[in-house]
């Protein structure tokens, strides 16, 4: 398997589909992991990368909907698409509202099961990416001294210049100084650009930042 190749799981305790779906993925590309039951499933060593979860509704024992908010409350972050062959609208309407990527209902066609995978796959790739972002400015905050930090929090609230110097008992130009050096190791080009990053390092709990945006 190539580093970051791509995995689908499959969920299911019917074993004709898990096997038919294992082919379905691989015949185009995917790498896949089959599954008898959530146990089965929870219990394995997940490789950290793109990847979403073929899911059937009606398991033995814990049903896909309910473990489908287990992953939730766990925090365990993976696009699902959903399955069964009993489907009904309450089912369909409980899957999507927690968060599933679509709803298939059993006989379904292969391109609509390959296109749901894309999506999901799709959205997998944009919260990986965002929470990549995250760590990097998380990671260039970390670099500022502690007195650019003061300054980026004052900036960032929308204080001017002299109020920050006022503020830090500092001189105007010192701030601009430490003002133009938060700029750049943050990659910021512009304040509102470095507000933006204020208020994602406020969401993961970096005190100290604003959560006002410009």
């Amino acid at each position: 398997m190539k580093k970051h190749e791509p995995i689908i799981y499959i969920i299911d305790d019917d074993e004709s589909v898990r096997f038919s779906l294992d082919h379905l993925f691989r015949s185009v590309g995917f790498t896949t992991r089959s599954h008898v039951s959530t146990q089965d499933f929870l219990a394995i060593d997940r490789p950290d990368r793109e990847a979403c979860l073929v899911l059937d509704i009606r398991l033995q024992g814990t049903s896909g909907l309910d473990f489908q908010e287990q992953l939730n409350k766990a925090g365990i972050e993976i696009p699902i698409i959903l399955m069964t062959g009993h489907g009904d609208i309450p089912m369909s309407v409980r899957g999507m509202k927690a968060g599933a990527i679509d709803f298939l209902t059993k006989p379904f066609r292969d391109q609509d099961m390959l296109d749901a995978v894309a999506a999901a796959l799709k959205v997998d790739r944009k919260r990986r990416a965002s929470h990549q972002l995250l760590v990097d400015i998380e990671s260039r905050y970390q670099s500022l001294t502690s007195r650019e930090q003061q300054v980026m929090a004052l900036v960032t609230k929308g204080l001017l210049n002299k109020q920050v110097a006022g503020d830090l008992g500092i001189s105007e130009v010192t701030v601009k100084i430490h003002r133009g050096s938060v700029m750049k190791k943050m990659g910021a080009r512009t304040l509102p650009d470095l507000v933006r990053m204020a208020d994602a390092l406020k969401q993961r709990g970096i005190e100290g930042t604003s959560n006002t945006t410009v």
